[in-house]
């Protein structure tokens, strides 16, 4: 498994709206590997030097390699790609607008309409990450403990029923169905957990 690459940039071309195909030679081997756009232009132009943290992802017999400015920001891909829903573009097309330290703000807050700024990212999926992702904010950030700089917006017991019924609201849930999801899950715990358990009460019905 590939977990860096060292070396000089000889290809790039486009691969979409927000990934770049590289290909890195190291010791005479031509390395492809897929960058978010933020990430091809941090690396430069054709016959720089290239220093790339790499996931190398395994699928069905296919071997794919992506590449990231360090290894913090290869953690937060991993993350991200452990979320139910988030594939390895989708991953990418995130860390192309938000480092991770935006990113780790932006679940920590329940920020969805930062979230479904990306490209290929809806509400319901930005509530995904928010509900996945926001207990491990400090680690998507990278650092050994965030809650000093990454507020929790989450964790506020005082209406948490409300702020989940509005959270619904906003992803199109109709209140009959925001109603009967929040009877049957109890008022006890954070917005985060309540908002949680909604979903998954709600998602057998979509």
């Amino acid at each position: 498994m590939i977990g860096s690459l060292r070396g000089t940039l000889v290809e790039r071309v486009a691969a979409g709206e927000s990934s770049v195909d590289l290909v890195v030679d190291v010791g005479g081997v031509g390395y492809r590997v897929l960058v978010s756009a933020r990430c091809a232009a941090w690396v430069g132009p054709v016959g720089a030097d290239a220093a790339l943290a790499v996931h190398t992802h395994v699928r069905e017999g296919a071997i794919t390699l992506y590449g990231f400015p360090d290894a913090s920001e290869r953690r937060a891909f991993e993350l991200l790609i452990g979320a139910p829903g988030i594939g390895p573009a989708l991953a990418l097309a995130i860390l192309g607008t938000y480092e991770p330290a935006e990113l780790a703000r932006a679940v920590a807050e329940g920020d969805v309409d930062a979230l479904v700024a990306v490209p290929g990212v809806g509400r319901k999926t930005a509530a995904r990450l928010v509900v996945e992702l926001g207990q491990r904010a400090e680690q998507i950030a990278g650092l050994p403990d965030a809650r000093a700089v990454v507020p929790r917006a989450f964790g506020r017991p005082p209406g948490a029923t409300g702020e989940v019924a509005e959270a619904l609201a906003a992803l199109g849930y109709a209140s009959e169905e925001i109603r009967g999801a929040l009877q049957r899950i109890g008022s006890e715990g954070s917005v985060e957990s309540l908002l949680r358990d909604a979903l998954r009460e709600l998602a057998p019905a979509r």
